[in-house]
């Protein structure tokens, strides 16, 4: 239902020449496609949503699109190329002060960077996505204090 619906509004943004919409609903077919499990189409639907993210000069919604595209890409099992997303997210949400945008890259790199046998590196990042939840009040910030202990214990552990 929700994909019918995205497609007519993206119809009608195309229509009326409003590129920011147009990226706007493609990167939510994105996000459609990515929760019925289906990454590869979704990182379609991203890429086109980043490229007219980009063509806009529309930075924060750039910045969404690439953390967009890191997940899919770990939802893939490709880690090294989610990593690379991550920190193109993660250089453009500090250059506009996106404080929340900062704070998911951070995030999603350290679950990214454990999967990959890091759990130092994933630490780090892990602390620094709490230091921003935190600070921004982010209800999120008890899940990765949660996960962070979970894994400074097992490394403790080892």
């Amino acid at each position: 239902m929700l994909v019918y619906f995205s497609l007519d509004v993206l119809a009608i943004a195309c229509e009326i020449g409003d590129r920011g919409n147009e990226g706007v609903w493609l990167g939510n077919l994105g996000i459609a496609y990515k929760n019925q499990g289906h990454a590869s189409k979704a990182i379609e639907y991203y890429e086109q949503a980043l490229a007219i993210a980009r063509e806009i000069g529309d930075r924060g919604n750039e910045g969404v699109r690439l953390g967009n595209l890191g997940v899919a890409y770990q939802n893939l099992g490709e880690a090294s190329k989610a990593i690379d997303y991550y920190e193109q997210q993660l250089r453009i949400t500090k250059e506009i002060g996106d404080r929340r945008g900062e704070g998911n890259a951070q995030w999603n790199m350290s679950l990214t960077l454990d999967q990959l046998g890091n759990r130092t590196q994933a630490i780090e990042c892990a602390k620094a996505a709490l230091k921003i939840r935190e600070e921004i009040e982010d209800p999120r910030a008890d899940s990765v204090r949660r996960k962070l202990q979970e894994w400074e214990s097992q490394q403790q552990n080892q």
